[in-house]
């Protein structure tokens, strides 16, 4: 027996998932269909659509030298999607503390949830309006929709430890995800039959393109309705101060987290391999274009056979962690992602059965390792502190996710090849494992004041 299995102590408080078993699944259900609502919008708006043709979008506002100028600053045309990314990231970075704090304090958790959500649909259906040279609009809609989706999933997230009991988080976290994969692979498959046939529907690519935009926003505020009616408030204890700045909020939870060390540990591993997870994603599609020489419709179908099969990944590595337990399991699935970097070096050009082969076996790990993660966190939140907690979880996986790429770019900069710069990854993946495989997770909750499952 590991020293890990005997340094557990019982916590005196109860299960803050305690329920009414059948307001519980009630509960549940309403929140697996926010993931499926805002899915959406992460999967063809910023991995498939947005990009591209922003970036048109931009070229043709572009003066004689390809560069655009807001506000009296010269960027290039290409540059102006990253950019923006990384400003939304900055607003959301400074919006989620306040947030999650201001949930913690009044216990107001869906209202905010509702307005985070319906700021980001909004503006997402409002890329109907991005053409001819807009560039500006649609980077001042890319930012809403960008900082609003980050600031909903604090909100998101901080209900999972309320909402299930210790032993079912896993799976309530798996389902949540499987839900959201579910609806991105179904809007993409229109969104792609509405792209490839725009001429039949008598469209120009851009009308099309700009029809697939404003669907996301549409779905995204349609089906948020289901979990605004079956989520509810809780009632906070009495006490709490008032909200402060996002930075200032951000380090009062930091310094808070300081009192629970197994928590910052973990949150640290997340970062690292997280980062390493999000650069794979954002980085494919340049792999398979600029390495590998794959056309644009190989790199979506790619997309798209990754949503489907991460539902599946979701489910499976949630039943695994029912045997094998969250940590264990999410190792594994990091000794994959090594492989797959590895495998993807070594990745012929002009090869497309190779490059969906190893979209699938992304896939596969995609799902569950974040929804793992995920549950695993939620059971190192002290109670009365998860939407807090919870910003600082979003941001590692959203707001500071800056590095992967830096690395990446360095080395194709130095090397002047992509295939080196994937697998510079790697490390990421090892870093992270050895981190993660340090924290002590059932003394960690315990730590927490949650009470520890049987498996973890």
């Amino acid at each position: 027996m590991s020293a890990e299995t005997t340094d557990a102590a019982e916590p005196t408080r109860g299960a803050p998932g305690a329920a009414d078993p059948g307001e519980r699944r009630r509960e549940q259900r309403g929140w697996y269909f926010y993931d499926f609502a805002c899915s959406v919008y992460s999967t063809s708006v910023v991995t498939v659509f947005l990009g591209p043709y922003l970036t048109s979008v931009a070229k043709a506002a572009a003066d004689a030298d390809g560069y655009v100028r807001p506000l009296g600053i010269p960027i290039r045309a290409g540059s102006l999607f990253a950019y923006t990314i990384s400003a939304s990231l900055v607003v959301a970075v400074i919006l989620m503390p306040i947030v999650g704090a201001a949930a913690d304090r009044t216990g107001r958790k869906k209202p905010l949830l509702a307005a985070a959500a319906y700021v980001g649909a909004t503006a997402t259906a409002a890329m109907f309006f991005l053409d001819g040279t807009r560039y500006l609009l649609g980077a001042f809609l890319l930012i809403v929709a960008n900082a609003a989706i980050s600031v909903s999933m604090v909100l998101y997230n901080a209900y999972l430890p309320q909402i299930s009991e210790p032993d079912e988080r896993d799976a309530v976290s798996s389902r949540g995800w499987a839900f959201g994969y579910t609806s991105g692979a179904l809007v993409l498959v229109l969104n792609l039959i509405l792209y490839t046939g725009h001429d039949s529907f008598g469209l120009s690519e851009s009308d099309a393109v700009r029809i697939c935009l404003a669907s996301a926003g549409v779905w995204w505020g349609a089906f948020t309705v289901v979990p605004l009616r079956r989520l509810r408030d809780r009632q906070v204890a009495p006490g709490h101060g008032a909200v402060g700045s996002g930075w200032g909020q951000l380090m009062a939870t930091l310094r808070d987290m300081r009192r629970h060390p197994l928590t910052l540990s973990f949150l640290l591993a997340y970062l690292v391999y997280n980062d390493g997870v999000q650069t794979v994603i954002s980085q494919a599609s340049v792999y398979g274009s600029e390495e590998l020489g794959l056309d644009q419709t190989t790199l979506i179908t790619a997309v798209l056979l990754v949503q489907i099969l991460a539902v599946a990944g979701a489910l499976g590595m949630g039943r695994m962690a029912r045997v094998y337990g969250a940590k264990r399991t999410i190792l594994a699935s990091l000794v994959v992602w090594t492989l797959i970097l590895v495998a993807g070096y070594f990745l012929p050009a002009d090869a497309p059965v190779f490059f969906y082969a190893l979209a699938a076996a992304i896939g596969l790990v995609l799902g569950g390792s974040q929804a793992l993660s995920r549950s695993l966190y939620s059971h190192l939140v002290p109670h009365g502190k998860e939407a807090e907690y919870f910003s600082a979880y979003e941001m590692s996986d959203r707001g500071l996710s800056w590095l992967g790429p830096l690395v990446f770019g360095l080395a194709y900069q130095l090397t002047g090849s992509y295939r080196d710069a994937i697998i510079s990854l790697v490390i990421f993946f090892v870093a992270g494992s050895v981190l993660l495989a340090r924290v002590p997770v059932r003394r960690a909750v315990a730590a927490a004041g949650n009470p520890v499952p049987e498996r973890i």
